[in-house]
């Protein structure tokens, strides 16, 4: 099965970035800006800024963790896909 890693970016002055991951990347941006995401999203609409496909999703939960701790990296991928 294919997984996503994505990076959702919020619309508004104050944007602030969400990384995840998914089976069903189009559900998953839906139920995000329809309030039914993860607890953080909530009350935001987003907007799908980066996205990545792995094969299992022991990689796709390992690549998530990468890129949510790395401060660096995602900040570098908000300013160059935005």
């Amino acid at each position: 099965m294919i997984y996503h890693v994505y990076m959702l970016k919020s619309l508004g002055k104050n944007s602030v970035t969400y990384v995840g991951y998914t089976n069903n990347l189009k559900k998953r941006i839906m139920l995000h800006n329809n309030s039914k995401g993860a607890k953080f999203t909530k009350g935001r609409k987003w907007k799908l800024i980066y996205k990545e496909k792995l094969n299992s999703k022991s990689e796709a939960i390992s690549r998530e963790y990468y890129i949510k701790n790395n401060r660096v990296l995602r900040n570098n991928i908000k300013i160059k896909y935005t």
